[in-house]
Formats: C-alpha cells, structure tokens, sequence
C-alpha cells in the first residue's frame, strides 16, 4: 500500500501541532496546491479551498483529497459540506495510508472516521 503525504488536516483534528514532512521515497507526493496542504498549515483556508477545487492532477475521488477540503470547509463554517466530504472519504473505494503532518501515519478510513467524528463533537457542542 502507498503512502501519500495529506499534510496538516488530521493533526489539526486532534490538536496536534503541524509540520511539514520531507517525504520518504516510498510516499506519493502531491503536486504544490493540489490537495491544499501549504495554504492549510498557513490557515488560509480559502485558499486551500481554491487549490484543491483547482486541482485536476488529482481525483476528486481521493481521499486526502476529501478529507483536506473537509477540513478547510470545517474551519470556514461549512460543516455539512465537510461531513458530506468526510463520509465521502470513508466510503471512498480507494483505502491508503496517509502520513500526517506530525509524522504518525493512519488509514485514510481511520482518517475520515476521526474526522467525522470530531466534526460531529463540535457540532454538538455549540
């Protein structure tokens, strides 16, 4: 199974703190802008939003894809746009294991999951 680098989104979920990663050589590397990792790590998440909708190097089927528009959709207040997004990447036929931003490296499934789950939790909460 592949590893794709997905950068800040699932640190940011759980309250982690992100860093950018220099990519192992067995790791998919997304083309700059393309899944919108630099702008979400920045916190311009319009712009995130503007890359990975920009993107056409990249399914719109692929879950680091889905789960990192989920997030920047999350953090600007669009969050039924962001669970659509985040049941998207949990059903996603595609299953591969994502390096997070600190470093650990988690299923794309297990992602999603956490993402949707924390999204829910602060749904709630208000």
């Amino acid at each position: 199974m592949k590893l794709k680098v997905i950068g800040a989104l699932i640190a940011t979920l759980v309250g982690g703190t992100s860093y950018a990663q220099e990519p192992a050589t067995s790791e998919v590397v997304y083309p700059v802008g393309s899944i919108g990792y630099e702008a979400l790590v920045r916190g311009d998440n319009e712009r995130a939003i503007t890359d990975i909708l920009g993107s056409e190097k990249i399914s719109r089927h692929d879950p680091a894809k889905l789960l990192n528009l989920g997030r920047a959709y999350a953090r600007t207040g669009r969050t039924e746009e962001a669970a659509t997004l985040f049941k998207a990447a949990l059903h996603s036929r595609d299953n591969v294991e994502l390096v997070l931003a600190d470093g650990r490296v988690m299923n794309s499934k297990d992602a999603a999951k956490m993402a949707y789950a924390g999204l829910q939790t602060r749904m709630a909460s208000r």
